[in-house]
């Protein structure tokens, strides 16, 4: 993490007041919740609508931090503090990790997609840490916010940093990875989510191409190549790039030969090395993200054929396609963290071939932010779904209703149960469950569908 003297910060943030009294004093650290302060920490407060991170500056630096940032516009800073008197809060924060990016000798890679940001990020940073130092984004630090607190996180001797780039909207990218400024990016794929800010696919994909603003020249770009919408605008890019691609398709630069589908994750070979390679990860979908991770690998000189070590040892972040049983011994796909069509539809598509059960269950939520199409897009979930694979299915919300209508066309009105009560949901769901069930739970974020999840787990 960031370890500068007060006088080095004063400079990276243009401090607009003196603190040469407290010019020796140093920094080890930043947060910007005073609940979580660390010895030597530098506070930065917000000033927001309903709260103002200001009123705890004193506390904080009582409780150890070393000092603090305070708000131009915000009256009364305190004088006898080691305080840096700054024009904008969260500015200052963008601005003191960019200064401190560019003082560091790390190698940068950079991740963003409509689906697997996470899942690959976590793959990639495995893949790498056989052979380098490795610091990586944590849980969903991937914003405005998040991204600069992780670089300011980032230790001197870390070799490379694997960085989530989240949007809403457009420029948001941009902004990152000008921020990061990475050696290498990937861009997973295309989907649908933020189509309500962004109104069309080929919207989103110009917003997740802003990645490349801030890639090096020369660097490289790992791209989904079975999706028209990357390649068409990556043939028009102008700018100095390498561009290696992955997917199903043989015209890939990386794609799997053979793919075998286990209860545990995958097996699979590839196209450029002879060796089987073990994925503990559920859904086939996944090998996609695993081809992302083993590319940039390669381009940070690891061999494909030691890859198997990176590949065992990952950890993915909760509540993606993460395995867990419930109370009665029924197993569950808990990818409760987020959703859109392309993800819902691959999660199906897994537990649809999955082996080994006598009755397979479906618990899927809303998908949010789909704008004026949403309601067509769950009617298309549920319509697609085939009788012979999938035996109940249980929705949660309003959206969760058109899932539920486009159902019943296929699987037939006795085998489908739609709510808006959560609780309601559970006691009826606890009804269908014994060792030989397999339970998908998905939905975004906002449904909280994780609670499903706990409540099949209780005793």
């Amino acid at each position: 993490m960031i370890k500068r003297s007060l006088k080095q910060i004063s400079e990276m943030v243009s401090a607009a007041n003196d603190i040469n009294q407290f010019a020796d004093v140093m920094i080890t650290g930043v947060t910007i919740d005073s609940r979580k302060i660390k010895a030597g920490n530098l506070f930065i407060p917000f000033k927001g609508e309903h709260a103002d991170g200001h009123k705890y500056v004193v506390e904080s630096i009582r409780n150890g931090a070393a000092a603090a940032l305070w708000q131009k516009d915000v009256p009364n800073a305190p004088a006898d503090l080691p305080i840096i008197i700054v024009d904008d809060c969260l500015v200052a924060l963008q601005e003191l990790a960019r200064k401190y990016r560019q003082e560091l000798p790390v190698k940068v890679v950079g991740i963003t997609g409509s689906n697997g940001k996470t899942t690959t990020k976590d793959m990639t940073a495995g893949l790498l840490s056989t052979q380098y130092n490795v610091q990586k984004t944590e849980g969903n630090y991937n914003n405005h916010i998040g991204l600069p607190l992780t670089v300011l996180g980032l230790n001197e001797d870390t070799d490379i940093a694997v960085l989530e780039m989240g949007m809403s909207g457009r420029g948001e990218i941009e902004f990152l990875t000008k921020l990061a400024c990475p050696d290498a990016v990937i861009i997973t794929n295309i989907g649908e989510s933020h189509l309500l800010d962004l109104g069309s696919r080929e919207g989103i994909a110009e917003a997740k191409l802003e990645i490349l603003q801030g890639l090096r020249d020369g660097g490289l770009a790992v791209l989904h190549g079975d999706e028209p919408l990357l390649m068409e605008r990556i043939h028009r890019y102008k700018g100095n790039v390498n561009v290696q691609t992955f997917g199903r398709n043989e015209t890939n630069d990386l794609y799997p030969t053979e793919i075998t589908q286990m209860e545990q994750g995958n097996s699979f070979k590839i196209n450029v090395a002879d060796v089987v390679f073990k994925l503990p990860v559920l859904g086939t979908h996944n090998i996609l993200n695993a081809l992302a991770s083993m590319l940039i690998a390669h381009y940070f000189s690891i061999p494909f054929e030691k890859m198997n070590a990176g590949l065992a040892g990952i950890k993915l972040t909760n509540m993606r396609m993460e395995l867990v049983e419930g109370e009665h011994g029924e197993k569950i796909i808990n990818d409760a963290y987020n959703a859109s069509p392309t993800s819902m539809m691959a999660a199906i598509e897994l537990v649809s071939n999955l082996q080994g059960y006598k009755r397979k269950i479906l618990v899927l939520g809303d998908m949010l932010e789909l704008g004026p199409q949403e309601e067509q897009y769950h009617l298309q979930i549920g319509s697609g779904l085939q009788a012979d694979k999938i035996d109940y299915l249980f929705t949660f919300g309003v959206l969760g209703g058109e899932i539920a209508r486009g159902a019943r066309k296929t699987l037939g009105e006795q085998k489908v149960f739609a709510f808006t009560d959560k609780m309601e949901l559970i006691e009826k769901l606890k009804t269908f469950v014994d060792t030989d069930t397999l339970i998908l739970v998905k939905a975004s974020r906002g449904m909280r569908l994780e609670e499903v999840v706990s409540a099949l787990q209780k005793s």
